[in-house]
């Protein structure tokens, strides 16, 4: 376990891939899309938006989480996939959170949109029929109230917080579960974010905002599963979708103490702000951020194997990425993961998700492809276009970026 930065012990996810995490890896590297048609709520004929990604549904796992009654007061599905990732990234990584340890134990699980679903519902009852809310809607809508609810599960009672930054919400979270164990507040951080966003007035205000996959014409309203397309001449927006990802996070000493094998280090991390625009990311402080992760972890830019690229299949979005990531690497850009071709854009999920991925695949020495790829001559990258590839990777960067100029960026090393 070389290295000085904190470990990743565990990890977990789910997305429109599937609920098992083996059963998502070997649906990725086949290139199998979990993009299909909207069927979360009632669309009608006129609701602009058509597809998206959607998680299977838990009502045949043996759910011992949340009983019968606790998921009818706790009805946003955010709740019921968070604390599934969560008790499964600690199970993998072996650690039973006592009385004893839970003072050490920080959480900063997060979400970007939290139970809005929620307040919705109370809010078409309430104008449809006069009905006063549930109880529990408002507890519901509260975006702390994920890790909250984590806190509760898990019996960890070191610092808790919900680190909100948009689309790069899962990555801050272990940025910030990084700091309190850096600090020496906590010995130990459950990590990572969940959102459940494919609700009608939050889709199509993607629609309106001309993010949200739009095709050009009927000919592009073709498939689902083509309609993802980072980095490809022909994207068209990104594909919203729902996912949940947790990541245990400890000191060494920690892992040490109790035995725990690191499966990667954190190695070095970066942050900025756009200070720019609302919504279109900035090529010079995402490049400032890359900079910043490198030197960090104090590693040049040619030891990078793989980079794990935020890639919303935008525009603007894409091409600042690619930008600020070749201003970085000049000629040497290593090759580029899109994993938002797989299974769309969950949001503040979507970077936690992405970041098990990445481990997922350093472990297994092999790198998903990106999916629906056309080569645009703006672009001059390799993104693994053609097929999963084998790819020995000792570094891997992280990238995520979010509304409000936020910027995040992580570079893991393997434990060897």
């Amino acid at each position: 376990m070389q290295g000085r930065g904190p470990l990743i012990v565990g990890y977990d996810c789910v997305t429109p891939l599937g609920l098992e995490l083996e059963d998502q890896w070997q649906a990725a590297l086949a290139g199998k899309s979990g993009i299909g048609p909207l069927t979360r709520f009632d669309a009608g004929p006129d609701f602009p938006v058509r597809i998206a990604g959607q998680l299977p549904d838990t009502g045949h796992l043996d759910y011992p989480f949340l009983s019968p009654r606790q998921q009818a007061m706790w009805s946003s599905p955010v709740f019921r996939y968070a604390l599934l990732v969560v008790t499964r990234a600690l199970e993998k990584s072996g650690i039973e959170i006592d009385a004893r340890l839970g003072p050490r134990v920080a959480v900063t699980f997060s979400s970007a949109v939290g139970g809005l679903d929620a307040v919705l519902v109370a809010d078409r009852n309430l104008q449809a029929a006069g009905r006063l809310p549930h109880p529990y809607a408002n507890p519901n809508s509260c975006i702390n109230m994920v890790s909250g609810k984590v806190a509760m599960h898990t019996g960890a009672t070191g610092p808790i917080m919900s680190t909100i930054t948009a689309c790069a919400t899962g990555l801050s979270s272990l940025l910030t579960g990084a700091m309190l164990i850096a600090l020496q507040r906590a010995d130990l951080a459950i990590c990572g974010a969940v959102d459940c966003a494919v609700v009608a007035p939050i889709t199509a205000g993607f629609h309106t905002m001309n993010g949200i996959f739009h095709p050009k014409d009927e000919a592009e309203n073709g498939a689902p599963e083509a309609a993802s397309r980072p980095f490809a001449l022909h994207r068209r927006g990104f594909v919203l979708s729902e996912g949940a990802g947790a990541l245990i996070l400890c000191s060494r000493d920690f892992a040490r103490a109790h035995g725990l094998g690191g499966l990667a280090e954190l190695a070095g991390w970066g942050m900025s702000s756009d200070a720019h625009h609302p919504v279109l990311p900035h090529a010079p402080t995402i490049e400032q951020c890359i900079r910043g992760a490198l030197a960090d972890a104090a590693v040049p830019p040619e030891r990078i194997d793989v980079v794990n690229a935020h890639a919303t299949a935008t525009k603007a979005g894409d091409l600042a990425e690619y930008t600020a990531l070749r201003a970085v690497f000049g000629r040497h850009l290593p090759p580029l993961c899109a994993n938002k071709s797989l299974f769309g854009h969950a949001m503040g999920a979507g970077s936690a998700v992405e970041t098990v991925f990445a481990l997922h695949g350093m472990l297994e020495a092999r790198v998903p492809p990106t999916i629906n790829y056309r080569p645009d001559p703006e672009m001059e990258l390799d993104c693994v276009a053609q097929g999963a590839r084998a790819i020995s990777q000792e570094f891997v960067m992280k990238n995520a970026f979010g509304f409000g100029g936020c910027n995040a960026c992580a570079i893991f090393r393997q434990c060897r």
